[in-house]
């Protein structure tokens, strides 16, 4: 029933906004929309949502150097974690249809702004625990969206004695390799819970900072909320299953080929193929905000 309410939802906005949204696409345009549109189901239940400031430093198209910023969501429910663009969360609590159409939000101007900052952040989402036991991992590289499913692997921690105060929580120290970087967090175990932003997790408390060893990762803890909301998985038509490893080895691939950043779609040989909807700077293809330039590609994932 609550899947069958979401789509009439959508197919109600989807109606409200064809005239005013849909002005000027090609018929192609709009119907390649209205089939990617995304759908959700509601996995689990959290009680405590986290906001994460995430920053990344890195070069722009012209070898500049730039910061690149987003913010993050953690959702711990009771069986699983959902970590993904704040943007998405807020969407999900107003439910505003004005400027939402299966998912996009190209007709709001500060939609635009966020998909464009979450472009140059490459942060897939992440459900830890979903399914019982593995974690599932949603990223795109165009033309496709891919999903991986691999089984929960701990974490090596090495704990320290070290203490710090973030947002007025005492906090202790860790240290892990995970996927070729080495990283410090800061974790709270006054807030009980092994869950933390990302793919970093499992230490008694609630990671509320974490920084790579090359200064170029950063999270930070900007609020936590006792929230009671839906936990989602989406269900989206241009999904593509693979392995964990082969998405690291393909975004570095393309992502940290030269060419991408003054050319983010100089692999697509068929751009004709793909509809997207131009806006200020870039255009979104997909539900993905493509630049038309981008930033260098600084890899969360080495291995």
């Amino acid at each position: 029933m609550r899947q069958l309410f979401l789509i009439m939802c959508a197919g109600m906005c989807l109606q409200m906004q064809a005239q005013n949204v849909t002005v000027g696409l090609s018929d192609d345009a709009i119907a390649a929309m209205h089939a990617a549109k995304i759908h959700q189901d509601s996995i689990d239940v959290s009680s405590l949502v986290v906001e994460y400031d995430y920053e990344c430093r890195t070069q722009d198209a012209d070898n500049q150097s730039v910061t690149d910023r987003m913010k993050l969501c953690l959702q711990i429910g009771q069986h699983c974690t959902r970590s993904f663009p704040y943007r998405k969360f807020r969407k999900d609590q107003e439910r505003d249809s004005r400027d939402y159409m299966g998912g996009y939000e190209f007709a709001s101007d500060e939609g635009q702004v966020l998909l464009k900052m979450e472009s140059y952040c490459f942060m897939p989402e992440v459900w830890t625990n979903y399914p019982d036991g593995q974690t599932t991992v949603r990223d795109a590289v165009l033309p496709s969206i891919f999903e991986t499913q691999e089984e929960r692997k701990p974490i090596n921690w090495t704990l320290s004695e070290d203490t710090m105060t973030i947002g007025g929580y005492l906090c202790k120290t860790a240290s892990c390799e995970l996927h070729g970087r080495q990283w410090t967090v800061h974790y709270c175990e006054d807030i009980p819970t092994s869950a933390g932003p990302w793919k970093l997790c499992g230490l008694p408390g609630l990671i509320l900072e974490a920084s790579d060893h090359s200064g170029i990762h950063r999270f930070i803890l900007s609020n936590v909320q006792h929230i009671v909301s839906p936990i989602f998985m989406e269900h989206n038509a241009i999904t593509s299953k693979t392995s964990e490893a082969k998405l690291i080895k393909k975004r570095i691939k393309i992502f940290g080929n030269k060419h991408y950043p003054k050319n983010p779609l100089y692999h697509i040989t068929d751009l004709h193929s793909m509809d997207g909807v131009y806006c200020d700077k870039g255009k979104i293809e997909n539900g993905v905000f493509v630049s038309d330039t981008a930033h260098v590609y600084q890899p969360l994932e080495l291995e």
